[in-house]
């Protein structure tokens, strides 16, 4: 593994199984009666969220008290960042306290990137504006081969607002890495300029690729990053890309349903799908912890081998 994971685009083959890999074994950590492991005693992990985001935080909060690390929740409101304290002043003061790893999660892409040349410690990318969210993109790749039991030669279709998808883009390098086929479904005014220099396929069609999709991958639509009217209503978007109950019954009957939440229900899904027996929406919660915790125990000197 490298120091840091700042982009599933960085992450190699076999980077990728390792994490996989070593996240089966943290999965049984929770079925313990006591649920940790001694693996990174003494050591520091700083979750520095300057966006609320509390799944996310509390992820990697778990997961790094599951190993035995020092937890420090570093909160943007009523410190010194609201003040007007830069990105690298505060970078120099988790270098003073010592921080072996730290967890960013920030409005402006690229922030992790800076923050790793300014730290010592590990940096591990939980959401960049509208760059990349690495993890999310692991376990949701956890979580398909726990279900189907591979990845590659799969047909993955993600649908909805890709251009302001961070999870989008992490999901299509790691994926198409894994060998998957991936095709991104949206509106024309919701897919990214420059999308054909991706390893997707894009179709405007959501009907015509869900027969063929053995995992259909829905997307959160973000307004608070919309700055224009990107879709006429929201009746209008759920009618050409949210996910019924007919459009369920169209896909392969072993097919998963996944989307990385909160969910808007009745807009981009459809209540009766998401909790359906085809969703993994639960699961992938669940499965967060376990990738988050085969993240930090790689990255902060783990062996190959799990413990």
């Amino acid at each position: 593994m490298m120091r840091h994971l700042l982009s599933t685009r960085d992450l190699s083959l076999d980077d990728a199984l390792l994490v996989l890999d070593t996240a089966e074994y943290m999965a049984t950590v929770a079925d313990r009666s006591v649920k940790k492991l001694p693996t990174l005693r003494g050591r520091t992990v700083v979750n520095l969220f300057f966006e609320d985001s509390t799944r996310t935080r509390t992820s990697f909060e778990l997961a790094a008290k599951r190993l035995s690390a020092d937890v420090i929740n570093f909160s943007v409101r009523g410190s010194s960042v609201s003040k007007g304290e830069s990105l690298k002043d505060t970078a120099q003061t988790l270098e003073a306290m010592g921080a072996d790893a730290v967890v960013c999660r920030h409005p402006a892409s690229g922030a992790p990137h800076r923050l790793a040349a300014w730290v010592r410690g590990s940096v591990l990318n939980a959401g960049d504006g509208i760059h990349e969210h690495p993890t999310q993109a692991l376990l949701d790749a956890f979580t398909i081969r726990r279900r189907l039991g591979r990845i590659e030669g799969l047909s993955v279709t993600i649908v909805g607002d890709v251009l302001h998808s961070r999870v989008a883009r992490s999901n299509v390098w790691l994926l198409s890495t894994l060998g998957a086929a991936v095709t991104v479904v949206a509106p024309p005014t919701l897919v990214p300029v420059g999308v054909e220099q991706w390893p997707v396929t894009v179709s405007y069609d959501l009907d015509a690729v869900l027969p063929g999709s053995d995992v259909v991958m829905m997307l959160r639509v973000q307004r608070e990053r919309m700055t224009a009217a990107f879709f006429p209503t929201e009746r209008e978007y759920a009618r050409r890309y949210g996910l019924d109950a007919d459009r369920l019954a169209a896909m392969p009957l072993s097919a998963l349903v996944m989307h990385p939440g909160p969910m808007v229900r009745g807009m981009e899904i459809a209540s009766d799908v998401a909790d359906s027996t085809r969703s993994t929406v639960v699961e992938q919660v669940a499965n967060g912890v376990s990738v988050r915790m085969a993240v930090l125990y790689l990255l902060l000197g783990g062996t190959r081998e799990v413990p």
